[in-house]
């Protein structure tokens, strides 16, 4: 069975792949075309991991975080065999290139344990994996990642308009725009409705496939064809689930097994249901907070649920509805409706982002990590589940569900 809560609301219909904007022949320019009008909101964006997420070593000899001067039996290549490297914050992985495209080599960097790790996508995990052969140099990332790295992938020719997400990535092609500004003339995601605004991050944060695969004798991993101010559901579909099955991608009850799965997690989340779209909490253009949320986590949830809101939460005061003191960990939202449970490496995870509480019960049933267990790793699941029920605020016949 389909997990229709989330799959439905998305994938609506499968109209041809390459549907036109209409009225549209811009074409892309790169980002530097818009630093003159937009100075400013360029220079913030240069900061951030979107700007930065592919970095070239020979012109940024910063970019490789491990010292490869230290021998490592996991290693076997030199730093004039990395073209590209991938990733700055959890894990960093390294593209060499070989004719007009780039392959993964075979190490990665764990940022957080500062170790090696093999790199190799392993049998029964990405749908795609049958289709390639188990050897990093004929997985070319062409396919399987540079879709989402850049701007204006050309399939054919594997040229791009720049690395990294670039202002076209989501504001679609911006010649028009730069020859006479005006609104009328180039995507603005605020602009746009709440499911086509938030489509605009789903087409690279979610698992999935596009709807033509595969394209020209290979397998894609990334909507080929979409640009913002388009249909996405014209395009790409996301990962199916079956309820009560845990697999690579998904736990049993739908919520990302993974990262990479903020689009899957958030269409079935109550936030998107009513209009909440992921510039309602992030500003990709770069701010001084964690994951360039536009305020700090817990001011920003309290704007919309402050106590006795009718949104929730419905006591005096948040410490009320946490039953953990103020300024403690167990006091924060993200702490019990955004856990860190979805891998990116290793043992190292990320926030979901269904924000639904998944209560102690479910890890016994269901064996989904839980919001309590997240922090108190020393205690079990029924320990958990025994606490809640001393909650007055909980209902004694469904605990926290």
């Amino acid at each position: 069975m389909c997990n229709l809560r989330y799959f439905a609301i998305v994938v609506l219909s499968l109209p041809a792949l390459f549907g036109q904007t209409s009225g549209r022949d811009a074409h892309f320019i790169g980002s530097v075309a818009c630093k003159t009008c937009h100075a400013a909101i360029f220079q913030r964006w240069t900061k951030t991991r979107m700007a930065n997420v592919v970095r070239d070593p020979k012109t940024h000899p910063d970019a490789i975080l491990p010292d490869l001067s230290k021998p490592n039996p996991l290693v076997h290549f030199t730093k004039d065999d990395i073209a590209f490297v991938y990733g700055s914050k959890w894990k960093q992985r390294y593209f060499t290139k070989k004719g007009n495209d780039y392959f993964p080599l075979g190490a990665q960097w764990d940022i957080t344990h500062q170790i090696w790790r093999p790199y190799l996508v392993a049998p029964n995990t990405d749908w795609w994996v049958p289709f390639y052969p188990a050897d990093n140099m004929q997985r070319p990332t062409g396919p399987l990642c540079d879709g989402c790295h850049s701007v204006n992938y050309n399939i054919e020719t594997h040229a791009v308009t720049e690395w990294n997400v670039g202002c076209e990535k989501c504001h679609g092609p911006g010649s028009e725009h730069v020859a006479a500004p005006s609104q009328k003339n180039i995507v603005n995601p605020v602009r746009l409705d709440t499911v086509q605004a938030t489509n605009v991050c789903i087409q690279c944060h979610s698992q999935g496939q596009p709807l033509k695969n595969p394209i020209n004798g290979k397998y894609y991993d990334w909507p080929v064809g979409f640009q913002p101010g388009r249909d996405l559901r014209n395009y790409w579909k996301l990962e199916e689930h079956k309820l009560g099955e845990q697999t690579f991608t998904h736990f049993p009850d739908g919520t990302a097994h993974k990262n990479r799965m903020q689009g899957n997690d958030f269409v079935q989340s109550v936030m998107y249901t009513h209009g909440v779209s992921c510039f309602s909490c992030h500003d990709v253009h770069g701010t001084d907070n964690n994951a360039d949320l536009l305020k700090p986590a817990d001011v920003m949830c309290l704007e919309c649920h402050g106590p006795k809101s009718p949104n929730g939460p419905r006591a005096a005061t948040i410490e009320e509805h946490t039953h953990h003191r103020a300024g403690s960990l167990g006091n924060q939202c993200i702490g019990c409706h955004m856990p860190k449970i979805e891998q990116t490496i290793a043992d190292v995870n990320v926030r979901s982002h269904t924000f639904r509480f998944i209560p102690p019960s479910e890890t016994t049933s269901l064996k989904i990590p839980n919001a309590c267990n997240v922090c108190h790793r020393d205690k079990t699941p029924a320990w958990a589940e025994d606490t809640l029920k001393t909650w007055s605020n909980v209902s004694p016949w469904r605990v926290a569900n």
